[in-house]
């Protein structure tokens, strides 16, 4: 079977957990399928790279992503079947199922009608971006949810679409790239080089600045932490330079009240992050909106308890009370949410006995439940249904 895999984000080029999906389940895929990657970005030699037409420059973002999308169409001919991720491509997969009589496979990694805040970012653009969405999964052979939350999310955004077709397949984690760093203060560590207190307990956060991400609802919560506790954020990449603007006032805010805010704002390499994550006594995950969340399994495969928001798939990979905390996310009362997140932090903070307990836990459910090989297998199932319905 030969499978053209569409994606924004491929190697180098890996800014969010699409991309590490993308990433991890080529690398499975390619020893049970011929799979080619079909990419959008910088020239490399892992994929074949789409870019807009040059007579698009300067247009709307939305409308150089769909100039992108028609000449991805015109690379994948050859495929036997094409599986796009997210709605960057999916009118490519849309387009090239039709152009060559193939099944398009669809994977959700989010859905554009559950982040109305995108159009702060893409404008006009975000309704373009909602209809190639919603065209491709409405006509898809099958879309895979990486959750059952998301899969109830599709269903209940796309009623058009047939709820057989919807198939869960989550997302993974490789246990042997993310694992306990032994000493992750030794040597040139970032945690070192940002004059962290190895002697204090540390919560990391990692993540876009996005509304999505719910960074706004940390730092405010921050206010009440620990006197004791140093905070890592690892967040860069705004969504618009308004929101940048807005967690930067909001950090300063909090640097002024109290010791200990460390803030990363370049986009660190695996073995940076996973150094951090395994110094810290716990990861927050703050997120108002998230289809699984693959930085809580890192947390979870470094042995870091994690206390994050309800929502979504968060559930499915964070076991309450067993791998860490889960907290209620109510958008009708954002400050009650924010002091419980400082609540459920605290409390492990207060305990280290149960975090570590909750750290070792979670690498044991990581181990055991999110492997990228099975993942691979339970999407070529989904392939070869998607061959025999035709």
């Amino acid at each position: 079977m030969r499978v053209a895999m569409m994606t924004r984000e491929y190697p180098p080029e890996v800014y969010g957990g699409a991309g590490v999906h993308v990433t991890e389940l080529v690398r499975h895929l390619r020893s049970l399928a011929e799979v080619d990657v079909h990419a959008m970005g910088a020239p490399r030699d892992t994929a074949q790279v789409y870019t807009a037409d040059p007579g698009l420059t300067g247009a709307n973002a939305a409308l150089t992503t769909l100039s992108a999308d028609l000449r991805m169409v015109a690379g994948a001919a050859d495929a036997e079947v094409v599986h796009s991720h997210t709605w960057y491509t999916g009118l490519a997969g849309h387009l090239a199922a039709q152009l060559y009589d193939v099944p398009h496979i669809l994977t959700a990694h989010s859905l554009e009608p559950r982040r109305p805040w995108k159009a702060e970012q893409l404008g006009g653009g975000y309704r373009v971006s909602s209809w190639a969405e919603r065209n491709a999964i409405e006509y898809a052979d099958a879309v895979i949810a990486v959750s059952a939350g998301m899969r109830v999310d599709v269903c209940d955004a796309y009623p058009r679409l047939d709820p057989e077709r919807v198939h869960v397949v989550r997302n993974g984690i490789d246990t042997d790239i993310w694992f306990p760093e032994p000493d992750p203060f030794a040597g040139e560590s970032t945690l070192a080089s940002l004059g962290v207190d190895p002697d204090r307990p540390i919560a990391v956060f990692v993540g876009r600045i996005t509304r999505q991400k719910g960074v706004r609802h940390l730092v405010a919560a921050a206010h009440s932490f620990d006197p004791d506790l140093q905070l890592v954020l690892c967040a860069g990449a705004p969504d618009t330079p308004e929101i940048g603007a807005e967690i930067a006032a909001a950090v300063d805010e909090l640097s002024a009240t109290r010791d200990g805010v460390y803030w990363v704002q370049e986009m660190l390499p695996t073995d940076r992050i996973r150094e951090i994550l395994s110094a810290a006594v716990v990861f927050v995950c703050p997120s108002i909106y998230e289809p699984l969340g693959i930085v809580n399994l890192e947390a979870m495969a470094c042995g870091t308890a994690v206390v994050a928001s309800d929502v979504g798939g968060i559930p499915e990979v964070v076991r309450d009370q067993v791998t860490g905390l889960l907290v209620h996310y109510d958008v009708a009362d954002e400050s009650a949410f924010e002091g419980a997140l400082a609540s459920a932090v605290n409390s492990l903070v207060a305990d280290p006995a149960r975090a570590s307990e909750m750290g070792v836990a979670g690498r044991e459910r990581a181990i055991a439940e999110f492997s990228w090989g099975s993942i691979a297998e339970q999407t070529m199932t989904v392939y070869n249904t998607a061959l025999s319905a035709r």
